[in-house]
């Protein structure tokens, strides 16, 4: 299956410190958003005359654009309306695995969600705050207590084999994978706390609502799986490409991309089987908390699933000593997976309409199993990782390091 292809540099490399400037002006120090604009982004007062929104009482939800201000790399959020759906599949659905039962009724509150999959543009600079955070760390500059940890985000470490990882391309605009589910929560901090909003993993409940945008079918399109290839990358169009730019191919109903296929994208949730209730669960407040290693769900199929497994309600349960087989380490790596599968493996993040409590940061920032929290601190412990505090000092040091990075890129390829 493996074909060993060039490195694709990264697009808009020169770009990356032209925007830096401007980008931290308009997120002032420490590259917190004002409260009262950040709360605002994404509801307008007057009913849009144009494109998809959510009405509230006190307006509007409507898509908005963020620009990652280390990088001028943007991303899209599309409003989800509220409601309630039936979650999981029907016993007669073909393909369906009894992880997907028995189906329950959810209600969900009005949320954000990614337009697309988390890219590499939006994710090298998180990247590279761990070289950034180790030269604090020796030099002394900052140290992480007890009193700021709450503040802290931890950097992914530096990948091993950059080659097997990319090598189906390390352009900004496909999807970042082979990331532990852990790392994308850390990166859905470290984006909170430098953009001023409130994001996270979606739950699983969440996932698959905005997935059926509405439907009830096994797919959001419907249940022809011939049409599969309108709105998907997957095995049958892209085993021996592996992953693609995203939205490249058709959204859902909802303006979500890649809903099916690409990368299987991680959510909060425990994968564990579905109960029932006289009552709807609550989407945000009822999941299964993580509070082993795995297995945790993976949602939406990849470029390496076939059509059954890229369905509405198809639930993946992780096995992190599969994913992590190639891990020459011990303990191995809490940021990174490392396995042929691993490659198909990404996230998407979503924004909550009402601002996280301390403890809704709790359980979606940080790990809940005891496995991962002794890891990082033995890792960090024996500087095998790193960790630090957020700041526009350090956003600018990451964009540094991210352009030296693509120059580096673009003169190999010479």
């Amino acid at each position: 299956m493996m074909r060993k292809t060039n490195l694709v540099v990264l697009a808009g490399a020169v770009t990356v410190i032209r925007h830096i400037l401007s980008a931290l002006v308009l997120f002032g120090f420490n590259c917190h958003l004002h409260a009262e604009e950040a709360s605002l982004l994404g509801i307008v007062k007057e009913k849009p005359k144009t494109g998809r929104f959510v009405r509230l009482p006190e307006g509007y939800m409507v898509p908005y654009k963020v620009t990652i201000p280390t990088s001028g790399i943007a991303f899209w959020m599309e409003p989800i309306p509220g409601g309630e759906f039936i979650m999981g599949s029907p016993a007669g659905e073909k393909g369906r695995s009894k992880l997907e039962g028995p189906q329950h009724k959810v209600r969900v509150e009005p949320f954000w969600m990614g337009r697309t999959e988390v890219t590499q543009g939006e994710y090298r600079n998180y990247m590279a705050l761990y070289s950034i955070f180790r030269d604090q760390s020796f030099e002394h500059l900052t140290e992480v207590t007890d009193e700021n940890k709450i503040d802290a985000v931890s950097a992914p470490t530096v990948i091993y084999e950059p080659e097997f990882v990319f090598e189906f391309g390390d352009h900004v605009h496909q999807p970042i994978t082979t990331v532990s589910q852990y790392a994308a929560k850390q990166y859905t901090k470290w984006l909170s706390l430098t953009v001023g909003n409130d994001y996270r993993l979606p739950t699983e409940a969440e996932w698959e609502y905005a997935c059926r945008a509405g439907s009830t079918t096994a797919w959001h399109f419907g249940e022809d799986p011939k049409l599969l290839s309108i709105y998907a990358w997957y095995r049958g169009n892209s085993w021996d490409e592996g992953f693609r730019k995203v939205a490249t191919k058709k959204p859902n109903n909802w303006g979500l991309y890649d809903m099916h296929g690409n990368a299987a994208e991680w959510v909060l949730d425990y994968c564990e089987q579905y109960k029932t209730s006289d009552q709807p669960s609550v989407a945000h407040r009822d999941w299964f908390r993580a509070l082993k290693l795995a297995p945790v769900s993976v949602r939406g199929g990849s470029w390496g699933s076939r059509q059954r497994a890229c369905r509405s309600a198809t639930r993946l349960p992780s096995d992190m000593d599969k994913w992590r087989d190639y891990d020459p380490d011990l303990p191995r790596s809490p940021w990174w997976l490392a396995s042929d599968f691993a490659r198909q493996v990404g996230f998407r993040i979503m924004r909550p309409l009402k601002p996280m409590t301390a403890e809704e940061k709790q359980e979606c920032w940080q790990p809940l199993d005891e496995q991962t929290q002794f890891d990082i601190e033995d890792l960090i412990r024996e500087g095998r990782g790193a960790w630090g505090i957020p700041s526009a000092q350090l956003l600018k040091d990451a964009a540094r390091k991210e352009a030296e990075r693509l120059e580096g890129t673009r003169q190999q390829q010479k």
